[in-house]
Parts: C-alpha cells; sequence; structure tokens
C-alpha cells in the first residue's frame, strides 16, 4: 500500500495521522492554497466518519486559519459574525459541515449568500488502494497486526466508506479477542460477513 499520512498533534489514545488518496487528496491540495479561496472561506462536505475533522484540525494546527467544526449546526446569526470577524482579520475560514454538497439549507439570507460564494470542497469515496490504507491505520491503533496482505483482501470485499472500514476493523478486533487468537483469514471472513451479511455477492 502507497499510503501518505498528514501528522496530528494529538492527545493519548486520538487518531495521529490522516490517510491521503483518491477521496480527499484534491481537498487536502485545496487546504494548502487558502489564500486563493474566494473571500478566504471554505466549505468541507463529506460522509460520517471520513476525516472531516481531522482535516479540519490539521488546517488549523498548520496556521492556515481557523476551522469550525459542525458549521450547520451553528446559530446562523453567530456563524454570520465569526464569518464578519474572519473577514476583518483576513483570516482563512474553513467551516465543516455533514453530507453533500448542496444539503446545507441556510435560512439567513446574509450568511446564505456568503457561503454560497465559498469555495465548496468534499471528500468522495475511496479506491481499493486507499481503504486498504485505511484498514492499516485503523488495524495500528487497536494494535491489531494486520499486513498489506489482509488490507488488500479486505479492501476487495468490504463496504467501500471510511465508516464501513472503521466497523470492519473493530469486528475483526472483537472477534480475534473472543476467540483468543490471532486475525486470520476464517476470522476476516467472520467480520465481513458480520458486516456485510452473509448473503453479499462480493464475499466469493
Amino acid at each position: 500500500m502507497g499510503q501518505i499520512v498528514l501528522p496530528l498533534v494529538t492527545g493519548t489514545g486520538a487518531p495521529s495521522r490522516i490517510v491521503v488518496g483518491n477521496a480527499n487528496r484534491a481537498v487536502v491540495e485545496a487546504l494548502a492554497v487558502a489564500e486563493t479561496w474566494p473571500f478566504r472561506t471554505a466549505i468541507l462536505f463529506g460522509p460520517p466518519r471520513s476525516g472531516k475533522s481531522l482535516l479540519a484540525r490539521w488546517f488549523a494546527e498548520n496556521g492556515a486559519g481557523e476551522a469550525i467544526d459542525d458549521a450547520d449546526r451553528i446559530d446562523e446569526t453567530e456563524l454570520f459574525h465569526r464569518w464578519n470577524r474572519a473577514q476583518e482579520s483576513r483570516t482563512a475560514l474553513l467551516l465543516v459541515a455533514s453530507g453533500e454538497v448542496g444539503q446545507w439549507k441556510i435560512a439567513l439570507p446574509d450568511l446564505a449568500s456568503r457561503m454560497g460564494a465559498a469555495l465548496h470542497l468534499e471528500i468522495g469515496t475511496p479506491d481499493d488502494e486507499m481503504l486498504g490504507d485505511l484498514i492499516l491505520i485503523h488495524a495500528e491503533q487497536r494494535g491489531l497486526a494486520l499486513g498489506a496482505d489482509a488490507a488488500a483482501y479486505l479492501a476487495a470485499r468490504c463496504e467501500r466508506s471510511h465508516i464501513g472500514v472503521e466497523r470492519l476493523v473493530a469486528a475483526i478486533d472483537r472477534i480475534s479477542l473472543e476467540r483468543k487468537a490471532p486475525p486470520t483469514q476464517g476470522i476476516w471472513r467472520e467480520a465481513l460477513e458480520e458486516v456485510l451479511g452473509p448473503s453479499e455477492p462480493r464475499l466469493l
């Protein structure tokens, strides 16, 4: 696997790296040039557990600007004021929202016009290579012994999403602990069947 990672300053037990692959490479490249964003504002969209918050932390920790997580859940008037303050200080502002581009419906007209003019970024679907890298990172964080062969086998069969990988590795870890056995191919298959269902065609 050709793993590319971004370091994070984290507390104990928190993810310390971000896997960069086909699903988020364009996002990472855009975060590196915040000075080119319209009104120095960007909105990051993406599915659950896809690393939006980690990317926002990486952006802020590197001094590129201010990041606001769960921006779509903040009071719209307060968010508008924070946007204005960022404009006054000429600070790049990264907003993180759930779901896909276009799903964030803003009622406040002034805020809606500003957000409509912002750069919209979106994390997509991981390919096999990125899925394999994600599997290895999640396994490493759990102290689970999975190698490149395991990652390739699982990536070809697992759900093609960040959250699907997380659930699969958690299932492998739990089954391995219950059996008091290392995670062999039999355990990989059992975890796949548990997460996807035994009749899933990709298990063949």
